[in-house]
């Protein structure tokens, strides 16, 4: 149908068919971040001290960190390659939440070690 001038309107583009990745990219981020605090939390058991050259007591969360960051730069990265616009914001939020969630559980599970 047209305007009052006989014109119509171009088609709607055809969208690209949406990526199953981006909804798989979630519990990946959270199994990179479980990985890497358990590998930090084992470590500290074992009886190392010195986290990036510090040797203080609570400089084993400064490795959680960094575990953190890997997580969120992770996150970001799969969700910008399933190039999936749709989402993007709750499937990031969801990656980062759950990454918090298992390093929160680390640094509780690292106490008797900082203590």
């Amino acid at each position: 149908m047209g305007d009052a001038h006989g014109h119509t309107a171009p088609p709607a583009p055809a969208s690209a068919p949406a990526s199953a990745w981006g909804r798989w990219a979630i519990p990946v981020v959270w199994a990179l971040a479980a990985v890497g605090s358990v590998l930090v939390v084992a470590a500290a058991y074992s009886g190392r001290r010195v986290w990036f050259g510090d040797d203080a007591p609570g400089a084993v969360y400064v490795a959680l960190g960094m575990v953190l960051a890997a997580s969120v730069i992770a996150s970001m990265a799969l969700q910008l390659a399933s190039r999936e616009p749709h989402g993007f914001v709750g499937r990031v939020s969801a990656s980062i939440a759950g990454a918090v969630v298992v390093v929160a559980v680390a640094a509780l599970a690292l106490l008797p070690v900082v203590l």
